[in-house]
C-alpha cells in the first residue's frame, strides 16, 4: 500500500457518497487515518470499510451552529490534529433566478458556503497551531461561469474561490495552504442520473475533451494539492473541466 500520507489525518465531508467517497478512499488506501463527516448515518459504517484501521465517520449536520467546532474537537479526540481537510460537502438547488425560495438560498448557502468556511476555520486554527495544514474545498466550473437556474449555487462556489484566497493570504505564515478544486460535471452516481440521455451528450459535446470528469481524477487533483509537493501552491482555484472554461 501506499503510504504517502501516513503520517496525516484527513477530514473529508459528504464523505458518505459521491466525490467525498471517493477522496476518502483516496487518502485511506496512500495510509492516512480518515475521519468522514456527513449527515448520512453510513458515514460511519463506510468509514469503517476504507483500507487500513482507525477510520471514524461522524454523522452531523454541518448547518448547526457550531457543529463544526464539534467535529474537529471529536477528531482531535479520537485521531489526533488534522493535517488535510477536504471541504466536499454540498446541495444544488435548480431553480430560475426569478423564482428561487428564500429558503432554498439560504440552504445553499448554509451547506456550501457557511459550512465550508466553519469547517476551515475550525481545522485552521489547530492547523496553525502545529504549523502545517492542507485545505482544499470543492468549488465548481459554476464559480467561474454562468448556468442556467444555478444563481444561489454559482453564488456559493464563487464565494469559495473568494473564502480561499482570503484564508491562503491569513494562513500561509503559519504553513497552512488553502485551495479550491473546480469540476465540471463529475460522473458520480448522482452526476450519471442526473446527466443521462440528451441532456447528458449535449453537455459533454461542449467540453473540448468530449466527456464528464472521473471521481478518481478529482481525488487524485485534491490528493496532490494535499502533499508535500504542492507546499508553494495555495490560493488558487484549480479546474477540472476539460477545458469547458477554455473556450
Amino acid at each position: 500500500m501506499d503510504n504517502s500520507f501516513s503520517n496525516d489525518v484527513a477530514v473529508v465531508t459528504g464523505a458518505a457518497s459521491g466525490i467525498g467517497l471517493t477522496v476518502a478512499r483516496h487518502f485511506a488506501e496512500r495510509g492516512a487515518l480518515v475521519v468522514g463527516v456527513d449527515l448520512g448515518e453510513r458515514v460511519t459504517e463506510l468509514m469503517a470499510e476504507l483500507p487500513g484501521k482507525g477510520h471514524h465517520g461522524i454523522v452531523q449536520d454541518l448547518t448547526a451552529d457550531g457543529a463544526a467546532a464539534d467535529v474537529i474537537a471529536e477528531v482531535v479526540q479520537t485521531a489526533g490534529a488534522p493535517s488535510i481537510l477536504v471541504n466536499s460537502a454540498g446541495i444544488a438547488l435548480l431553480d430560475p433566478a426569478v423564482d428561487v425560495p428564500p429558503a432554498r438560498w439560504q440552504a445553499t448557502i448554509d451547506v456550501n458556503l457557511s459550512a465550508s468556511f466553519y469547517m476551515a476555520q475550525a481545522a485552521g486554527s489547530v492547523m496553525l497551531d502545529e504549523g502545517y495544514g492542507r485545505i482544499i474545498s470543492l468549488a465548481s466550473q459554476a464559480a467561474v461561469i454562468g448556468l442556467d437556474q444555478h444563481a444561489a449555487y454559482c453564488a456559493s462556489k464563487a464565494a469559495i474561490v473568494g473564502l480561499t484566497r482570503v484564508l491562503s493570504l491569513e494562513w500561509a505564515g503559519g504553513g497552512v495552504t488553502v485551495n479550491a478544486v473546480s469540476p465540471t460535471v463529475v460522473e458520480t452516481p448522482l452526476g450519471k442520473a442526473a446527466w443521462a440521455g440528451e441532456k447528458g451528450e449535449r453537455a459533454k459535446a461542449a467540453i473540448p475533451a468530449g466527456r464528464f470528469a472521473q471521481p478518481e481524477e478529482v481525488a487524485a487533483l485534491i490528493g496532490f494539492l494535499a502533499g508535500p509537493d504542492a507546499a508553494m501552491i495555495t490560493g488558487a482555484n484549480v479546474l477540472i473541466d476539460g477545458g469547458f472554461t477554455a473556450v
